[in-house]
């Protein structure tokens, strides 16, 4: 059995995820070092985790010396945005998804004692239309190019991983392919979408949704790095919740809409409450998404909490969230109806030109 890598350079340590991995990974007695490499400070919350390790401020451009001075045996990505941040837009998010990935696995290919890459991927590299079967396996191509952002940058993340290991075939390489993270404390677009009491949802749709528990995600990813684990893998709670259930379990109010209207009223979204909706989202709302991880189970030894579960765990999280107000409701009816009014009154002005 080969022993765990001694020197891990982590990737993202700036955001939960990435801090979380690296703080178990330096509580891992088997790993003599752990690196963070990130250009943002990490935020004070994070910095008690990262007491152990090693942070180093720069992005994938400075990978290159970083990694191979630093005598990476593994490598973990995990510095992916799955939402563009309001503040920079969605050119920061390719930069950072597509390039910064390009760029680290350029330096990772030069670094000559890396044994172990480790990449954050989604299950969104399946896409999602009408077309799609009743459940992916690993082996599954998509059956159209996705229109949302985020899923065009995962399928450009794999295709560099798949080139990394045509030239590095040496060197074990592990893509994880995660459902929708939830629990009680994750703080993402879809938890804030459920975290609402108005979710605004597709007219006519009903979609069957799996997610996996943050908990269950941070194992697998510890797994990976101290164990070998080679391939790719679907990561994510057995069984599923319609999106209905899903909204009726979290104590929520839905509001259909037209596909063609929640996809105009992005703005809406943000008046109600619930954050940015992109098209990814809505793309999984009306076809939904199932995967096999009978891989997963089978490789790692290891048998995620269930998609009911994990929800349940997220339920309990926001419970006092739910509680809805005749002025809550009535803010969030008016900011429906009034983007409504809106994209009534630009289809009017386009026939009328």
């Amino acid at each position: 059995m080969t022993s765990p890598p001694s020197v891990v350079v982590v990737t993202g340590v700036s955001r939960y995820l990435g801090a979380r991995v690296a703080a178990r990974l330096a509580a891992d007695s088997r790993v003599d070092r752990v690196v963070g490499l990130d250009p943002h400070e990490p935020p004070t919350a994070l910095r008690e985790l990262l007491a152990d390790v090693e942070l180093i401020r720069a992005d994938a451009r400075a990978a290159s010396g970083a990694i191979a001075d630093l005598g990476a045996e593994a490598v973990v990505h995990l510095a992916v945005t799955s939402a563009p941040d309001p503040q920079h837009g969605r050119a920061a998010m390719k930069e950072q998804n597509v390039i910064g990935t390009m760029q680290l696995l350029a330096a990772a290919q030069a670094a000559p004692r890396l044994r172990k890459l480790v990449v954050r991927s989604s299950t969104a590299a399946y896409g999602a239309s009408f077309r799609d079967p009743g459940v992916f396996t690993e082996d599954t191509e998509p059956r159209a190019v996705p229109r949302g952002s985020y899923a065009r940058d995962i399928l450009d993340i794999e295709g560099y991983v798949r080139g990394f290991r045509r030239r590095r075939p040496e060197v074990s390489a592990t893509v994880l392919r995660f459902a929708p993270f939830i629990s009680s404390t994750a703080d993402t677009s879809l938890t804030g979408y459920f975290s609402q009491p108005v979710v605004p949802t597709v007219l006519g749709r009903d979609a069957r949704l799996q997610f996996v528990h943050v908990d269950d995600a941070l194992e697998i990813l510890h797994r990976s790095i101290v164990e070998e684990h080679p391939g790719t893998f679907n990561v994510a709670g057995a069984g599923i919740l319609t999106l209905s259930q899903a909204i009726r379990r979290a104590g929520r109010i839905s509001v259909p809409l037209p596909e063609g209207t929640l996809s105009t009223l992005a703005g809406v979204a943000r008046n109600v409450g619930v954050g940015q909706i992109g098209f990814d989202q809505i793309d999984l709302f009306v076809h939904g998404r199932v995967v096999d991880t009978s891989r997963l189970v089978r490789e790692f030894g290891f048998t995620p909490r269930t998609t009911a579960e994990a929800f349940d765990d997220f339920i309990k999280g926001h419970a006092n969230g739910s509680s809805l107000t005749s002025d809550r409701l009535a803010a969030a009816e008016k900011a429906i109806l009034d983007g409504i009014r809106r994209v009534r009154a630009g289809a009017a002005g386009g026939d009328r030109r």
